[in-house]
């Protein structure tokens, strides 16, 4: 919001002679209000941050309640237990190092180096609030690899990797794309890469496509589960064993993604066009919900009919990772493209996770919640898109101080932007492939990464947290293991027999 100036000795010269006393008076007063008209807007945006804050953190129970039903019975509460961990690993961590690497200003452009442990926060530019909303993030990128290796992976190595990943990894990237001085941000006006920087607005890249390609890193080094192929490379299907919780959390996670897309802003009371009008800020919060619901519907009704066309069936599974892959592209360029060109977002995004899964299974790659396909392919793909159907408006007024700055390359705006969001793509995976990958294969080498195939054939429920999170018999299993219900209360020393 713009100041409100008053000057005594002008006001005098309205009022007449012997006024400059009664002018000073008015101009005080005028000035007072002022200051409550800014206070109250800092409180308006600090709330709509807080709130936005809370609706992403809110997505980890959509995390949580989506791991739990794409995961056989017999690993529920594993799997429930390391999004718990998500959220408080990764709570101390981003506290402590990666709000600090990722906005510490001023800086250089690949790693921040101030506000360690939140120290001289709040300032101008940063309040508390800005730390919860990024932490919020941060712990999404987390929960996003937890998918790619579940129901096979020591609890120990979950630790590690979630620290290490939102305490320096994840951070180092939203620094390069997100703060002021990193070298690929659309903030950094002094310094833009071709001369537009990245508008990856709510992270298709920093956050989808590092949780995934991290994920995919993980996955592969562990190898798929015992039964997912079987000997002659032939794919079978370990079904999760709840839809309920599948779609429950799915619901969730479309809550959360109001928070996460247009809560990007960051404010809800700027102005555009010198303000006293209707389009502001608040304009474009609503136009990014619009595009960020488009998208997520668009790529629902895609899988859904594209799977029976394939498959056969209406598969309610697919119809959710479908919905999602749909939010994972549009939260790029939610901000600057128009709702028609979030359409063609969500059903490209069907496509791509499609055909990733169908990559998959043909590589013999093993991912139980498609995470890796979903976060980070149709997390590239949105990437791709906002560079090409970016809007010049929309650009302006969401990415102002630089005039006149590329846009989409289908909506005439050159290709400089395509080109920077295609160095988006390599540098990430590079970045993430070199750190998540090196980490998982040291953890591979020690034998922190894999649970035995004994533990992995019970249950890590059973095996690794003391007994089931319900009493459960899984459809694969129920016949191969009768001795596994009875290990909960021994009544004397039995002789287990592992059958391959």
């Amino acid at each position: 919001m713009a100041s409100l100036d008053c000057s005594a000795d002008q006001l005098a010269q309205l009022l007449g002679p012997n006024t400059t006393a009664a002018a000073a008076f008015i101009c005080g007063k005028f000035s007072d209000v002022n200051n409550k008209f800014n206070d109250t807007n800092y409180a308006v945006d600090n709330t709509y941050l807080l709130f936005s804050a809370y609706l992403v953190f809110a997505m980890q129970l959509g995390f949580a309640m989506l791991c739990a039903g794409s995961v056989r019975a017999k690993n529920t509460m594993n799997i429930m237990l390391t999004n718990v961990l998500d959220a408080a690993t990764g709570g101390l961590f981003y506290y402590l190092f990666g709000f600090a690497f990722a906005f510490g200003s001023p800086s250089n452009g690949f790693i921040g180096k101030h506000f360690f442990a939140l120290k001289s926060i709040p300032t101008q530019l940063f309040d508390y609030s800005n730390f919860i909303y990024q932490w919020a993030f941060a712990i999404a990128a987390a929960g996003i690899t937890s998918g790619s290796i579940a129901e096979r992976t020591q609890f120990v190595a979950y630790l590690i990797y979630s620290s290490f990943l939102t305490g320096f990894v994840y951070p180092v990237v939203s620094h390069w794309f997100w703060a002021a001085d990193g070298w690929a941000s659309a903030a950094n006006t002094g310094n833009l890469l071709f001369r537009s920087g990245v508008i990856d607005f709510a992270g298709s890249g920093v956050v989808h496509m590092v949780g995934g390609i991290a994920g995919l890193w993980g996955a592969l080094i562990e190898g798929p589960r015992i039964g997912r192929f079987d000997h002659s490379g032939r794919s079978l299907t370990l079904r999760g064993h709840s839809s309920t919780l599948v779609v429950l959390g799915t619901f969730l996670l479309w809550f959360g993604w109001y928070g996460f897309n247009p809560g990007s802003f960051f404010k809800i009371s700027g102005t555009y066009a010198g303000g006293g009008n209707y389009y502001g800020t608040w304009s474009a919060v609503g136009r990014t919900a619009v595009t960020t619901t488009l998208a997520g519907c668009t790529a629902a009704l895609t899988t859904l009919f594209g799977k029976r066309f394939l498959s056969g069936h209406w598969n309610v599974t697919d119809v959710c990772n479908g919905l999602l892959g749909g939010f994972a592209a549009i939260t790029s360029g939610c901000s600057v493209v128009e709702p028609w060109a979030a359409i063609i977002c969500g059903f490209v995004a069907a496509v791509v996770l499609i055909s990733c899964n169908r990559l998959a299974e043909k590589l013999k790659f093993d991912d139980p919640l498609e995470a890796a396909q979903l976060h980070g392919g149709c997390g590239a793909w949105g990437i791709i898109f906002t560079g090409l159907f970016a809007k010049e408006e929309y650009v302006n007024q969401v990415y102002q101080g630089k005039p006149g700055r590329p846009y989409g390359l289908f909506m005439g705006g050159g290709g400089r932007l395509l080109a920077a969001h295609v160095i988006q793509i390599l540098v990430i995976t590079g970045w993430v492939s070199a750190t998540m990958g090196t980490l998982f294969f040291i953890l591979h080498k020690l034998k922190l990464l894999r649970i035995s195939p004994e533990d992995e054939m019970a249950g890590m429920d059973l095996t690794r947290h003391g007994g089931f999170a319900y009493i459960y018999h899984d459809d694969d299993e129920s016949n191969k293991h009768p001795y596994e219900l009875r290990k909960i209360e021994p009544a004397a020393p039995t002789t287990i027999i592992t059958t391959n």
